[in-house]
């Protein structure tokens, strides 16, 4: 049964194609919440919308606003994916929140639960280290495939290659292998990053690990743990459901390919 505080709640999730906004609906779906679906599309130079910009002067995507309906106050609007995550687990899933300290050490400086210090760390990881080198990888990327002429395709594939070597795949490396260890050790029998139960790390992890897939080193024979893992996530039913909203909500069929 819902709580008064989820009843009075109204959430709007502005969710763009090609962005990190659907793993805030897939948030969503888990914690059974009732929420408005407002989606935008990328303009042919790949940037989002204006329209997004009338929401929050940075103009990207996800976006929440959260109002509670009786009081009649001005909706709180909250960007940037982990701000999201922490706010909706906070007011509405702490059951995807570790249990910080264990009995008798409680308030104790480095007395934490592994668990909760795995999540405390991912949750800021996702979008700092990890986000760093994979849009580097994309940038790369996009400057291997750069529609140029054929006499200057042989100059951008040189820099690409040189930027690959130098920089993105010793990184990505790093990286994945760092991220297939902490899933092989994760506490009490793993199963996700923290130990056997879903938190807010996995979800904000779901979204650089589908960038990587296939495109920055992530392969199943590299990295078998990983891609089983991104698997495992998108076979869960609320993710199949989030996936099922956006594609009657644009009416065309969703892609993870990523951009922004």
């Amino acid at each position: 049964m819902a709580s008064n505080q989820e009843q009075k709640a109204k959430i709007t999730l502005y969710w763009l194609d090609r962005s990190r906004s659907h793993r805030v609906l897939w948030l969503l779906e888990e914690l059974g919440l009732a929420y408005e679906l407002r989606t935008f599309k990328r303009s042919k130079d790949m940037q989002a919308p204006q329209e997004l910009k009338d929401v929050h002067p940075l103009g990207k995507s996800p976006i929440i606003s959260v109002q509670v309906a009786e009081d009649g106050a001005t909706p709180v609007v909250i960007p940037e994916s982990g701000a999201i995550v922490e706010y909706l687990l906070d007011h509405f899933g702490p059951q995807f929140v570790p249990q910080r300290y264990p009995e008798g050490k409680e308030g104790v400086t480095g007395g934490e639960t592994e668990a909760w210090f795995r999540y405390r760390h991912l949750m800021h990881y996702a979008e700092g280290s990890l986000m760093t080198v994979l849009v580097v990888a994309l940038m790369v990327l996009s400057i291997r495939e750069a529609p140029v002429p054929f006499f200057i395709r042989p100059i951008t594939r040189s820099v690409a290659s040189k930027m690959d070597t130098a920089f993105v795949a010793p990184n990505m490396a790093t990286n994945l292998s760092f991220l297939e260890n902490q899933l092989a050790t994760a506490p009490d029998g793993g199963g996700f990053f923290c130990g056997p139960q879903l938190t807010g790390a996995d979800f904000l992890m779901i979204f650089p690990l589908q960038a990587a897939r296939g495109r920055a080193g992530l392969t199943k024979e590299k990295y078998p743990r990983l891609v089983q893992y991104v698997e495992r996530l998108e076979a869960r039913e609320a993710y199949k459901r989030a996936v099922k909203k956006i594609e009657e909500a644009t009416g065309e069929k969703f892609s993870m390919s990523v951009t922004d």
